[in-house]
């Protein structure tokens, strides 16, 4: 198949009807249902049920729809990295705001260093925004710093740069602020934050609807929230509270993550600088 002709069944897909589909990709409804045709022809198996205006995509529909999204998924990135690598741009690094800031300031440190180093951009992904992971499978990101369990995703590699524990952050008056340790049993009965989600919703709960880590902190400094984080994020506290290790917290893995399909030298660069 033709990665044209993928884009048409997707759109025919996503849209649910010839006519929109059509109008969507700019071309005639009669050239778009020859092209579905064909790639059923070709593949010898149904991929849509026709329901009146409306078409449902059969069971190999939905696995053709998944595989065809990552394929044009990788097309696009694989141009993305060709243009960057032909314009010299550098290395995009993209992580989530506020994830092993000194960390990664020692990192960049030491990679600038290098005789051969190239300009490395920063991008910060708020909650609820992009995803780090597809930005590196899509070509608009070269490496991430993350502290997910990012090494089982399928098309990237990692190296664990940090193991950490964790902290409750708590409000400069607590009765609990001037201990030295806490336990997960101990921690106050404050509300816990709740981050937005990737499609920018909430999970249910209590807890206040967090934006960002500046709100966060100032409704905790208020004693209307609590939070238990990473002890990196130690340094972007701000005043007004105060942060206690909690001894039996899972400790949190920060790892640099990149595609496999990366040929960089300069990725392969600041993972060894990394990892020594």
């Amino acid at each position: 198949m033709e990665t044209r002709e993928l884009r048409y069944f997707v759109a025919v897909a996503e849209e649910s009807n010839y006519g929109r589909a059509a109008k969507r990709l700019g071309i005639a409804q009669p050239a778009l249902t020859r092209t579905v045709q064909k790639i059923e022809r070709h593949l010898g198996t149904k991929l849509f049920e026709r329901t009146g205006r409306t078409v449902a995509l059969t069971r190999a529909g939905s696995v053709l729809l998944h595989e065809g999204r990552n394929a044009l998924d990788a097309v696009e990135a694989a141009a993305r990295r060709t243009r960057r690598a032909g314009e010299r741009t550098g290395l995009m690094l993209v992580t989530r705001a506020g994830v092993a800031v000194d960390l990664l300031a020692q990192l960049l440190d030491a990679y600038a260093a290098e005789p051969d180093a190239v300009t490395v951009e920063v991008a910060l992904v708020q909650p609820g925004g992009a995803e780090p992971e597809q930005m590196l499978r899509d070509g608009r990101a070269d490496v991430a710093v993350l502290q997910e369990r990012c090494y089982s995703a399928t098309g990237l590699e990692h190296e664990v740069i940090a193991v950490e524990g964790q902290m409750a952050v708590l409000p400069v008056g607590h009765p609990l602020a001037a201990r030295a340790t806490l336990t997960s049993d101990e921690l106050p009965g404050l509300p816990r934050p709740r981050w937005p989600l990737a499609d920018g919703t909430y999970p249910d709960g209590p807890g206040p609807a967090i934006r960002d880590a500046t709100e966060l902190f100032q409704l905790i400094a208020l004693g209307r929230a609590c939070a238990v984080l990473p002890e990196s994020a130690r340094p972007s506290l701000t005043s007004g509270v105060v942060s206690v290790p909690v001894t039996d917290a899972p400790p949190i893995t920060t790892h640099l993550v990149w595609p496999s399909r990366s040929r960089s030298r300069e990725v392969a660069a600041l993972v060894r600088l990394a990892t020594w």
